[in-house]
């Protein structure tokens, strides 16, 4: 017999303040499963998850949805604003629209899906995380990343990659200006491939041919006594 799946346990946010949703959340048991509903864009919901539970988000989410998120997977049935998977450790988060400023910020590990655009300095100072959005970026997108992977399926606005360090970036549609020391790169087989399990991963139908790959120029890594009246 095949495995009995149980179903998921309702978490309304019209009963429940979000302190005691979250508190039941980081509480729960590996596999287990959670429904929140009337989330209404509520601030900080499902943050802090240190097990593989399944969060589903029935609606918008506020700031720092799925923030510090070490190992759970959390849906967005809807947009999310700022800070979304913030400071991200591992796990999946998933947003079915789209997501506001600084989503992804700091991310060191897992998988940060936006289906829709998200807004400006999308994944700044990223640091392992893996970020597939299925649209458009805002501007200063990837400044300062560290490591780690930008894929954005549509445009993206002026600065994208500023100051990067050693993060990849692919990119499908117009760069409307790179930022500092950003420049494009080849995109070899290696990267077809890297590429190519990203976007299965997240779900996304689109073909690596059509992207082109940016990271880092290295110029901005050591202080130049030259460059001293530029500081």
């Amino acid at each position: 017999m095949g495995e009995v799946m149980t179903k998921p346990e309702a978490l309304d946010l019209d009963r429940m303040p979000v302190r005691d949703l979250n508190r039941r959340l980081q509480a729960a048991e590996p596999g287990d499963r959670f429904e929140v509903v009337n989330p209404l864009g509520r601030h900080s919901l499902a943050v802090g998850l240190t097990r593989p539970v399944e969060v589903t988000i029935r609606g918008h989410a506020g700031y720092y949805c799925a923030g510090m998120n070490d190992g759970g997977i959390v849906t967005v049935e809807g947009n999310a604003g700022t800070g979304l998977a913030e400071n991200m450790m591992a796990g999946r988060v998933e947003v079915a629209g789209d997501a506001s400023q600084s989503a992804g910020a700091s991310g060191r590990g897992g998988l940060l899906v936006i289906r829709g655009n998200a807004a400006a300095r999308c994944g700044i100072s990223l640091k392992g995380l893996d970020i597939v959005v299925g649209g458009a970026v805002g501007h200063n997108s990837g400044f300062m990343a560290q490591a780690g992977t930008l894929v954005v399926c549509g445009d993206a606005e002026p600065g994208i990659g500023d100051s990067i360090y050693e993060t990849r970036i692919y990119l499908r549609g117009t760069a409307k200006g790179l930022g500092a020391d950003c420049i494009e790169k080849e995109m070899r087989p290696e990267h077809r491939q890297h590429l190519a399990g990203l976007l299965q991963a997240a779900g996304i139908d689109a073909d690596p041919a059509d992207f082109r790959r940016y990271g880092s120029a290295r110029q901005l890594y050591r202080f130049k006594v030259a460059n001293l009246g530029s500081y």
